[in-house]
């Protein structure tokens, strides 16, 4: 690449991490009230990812070959009761996923 292009390059990937940041502070000041299907969207899409997520991990598990999906039973099992005791997002995804990678990796 060219300097210029790599100028270009460094700019769009600038904006693109930049303007998604800002931008809903310039669409929703903090003087103004917040739309309630913004607030609504708010309070049902972290479920609906957390749901697709588990779709998305487990459509390829399957119970009648290889490890039969126990490592991701037991990995499961490790992010519910790691949710319901610290009750910290980030802990339980470590967790499950440390869990699931150490028993693909040396157990099954």
């Amino acid at each position: 690449m060219t300097l210029t292009q790599q100028i270009i390059t460094v700019a769009m990937v600038v904006l693109g991490t930049a303007v998604p940041r800002f931008l809903p502070f310039l669409i929703f000041p903090a003087g103004k009230q917040t739309p309630k299907y913004v607030q609504y969207l708010g309070k049902v899409l972290p479920a609906a990812v957390f749901g697709l997520l588990v779709i998305y991990c487990l459509k390829d598990v399957s119970v009648f070959t290889g490890s039969h999906g126990i490592p991701e039973l037991i990995s499961i099992i490790l992010v519910i009761l790691l949710h319901v005791w610290k009750r910290q997002m980030l802990l339980s995804i470590a967790g499950g996923t440390v869990c699931y990678m150490l028993l693909v990796q040396m157990v099954f």
